[in-house]
This record gives C-alpha cells, structure tokens and sequence, in this order.
C-alpha cells in the first residue's frame, strides 16, 4: 500500500500578510532580505510555503526585571 504524503501549502502575498498580521509591502520586504523564503515558478504569481513563514518567526526573549 502506498504512503500519502502531505503536500506543503502555499500561500498568496496576501494570505501571508493576513496570517502574519502584516502588509504585503512588509511581506515583499522579508522575501527580499531573505527572512521569508518565496517561489514563483515562471510569470506565475508568488508563493510562500505556510510551513516556512512560521518558521521565520522569532522569538523574543522573556525581559528579566
């Protein structure tokens, strides 16, 4: 029996600024510094794996007082 493998998904400059609560300017703004990995794939529009924008996420350290 074969195995089904997960497929990423993909997601529009639009739907990632809306998961990350950002605008697509400051989305285009990470893909070009390269904080946000994106693919295009001929004249079609950019895409971003769901999995690789979480995964740019950072995480703050907790301030001790």
């Amino acid at each position: 029996m074969a195995r089904h493998q997960q497929l990423p998904v993909y997601l529009s400059l639009d739907e990632a600024a809306e998961v990350m609560s950002l605008s697509t300017r400051t989305i285009r703004r990470r893909i070009s510094d390269g904080t946000i990995p994106a693919y295009q794939c001929g004249r079609r529009p950019i895409r971003i794996r769901l999995d690789e924008l979480e995964a740019a996420l950072r995480r703050i350290p907790a301030a001790k007082w």
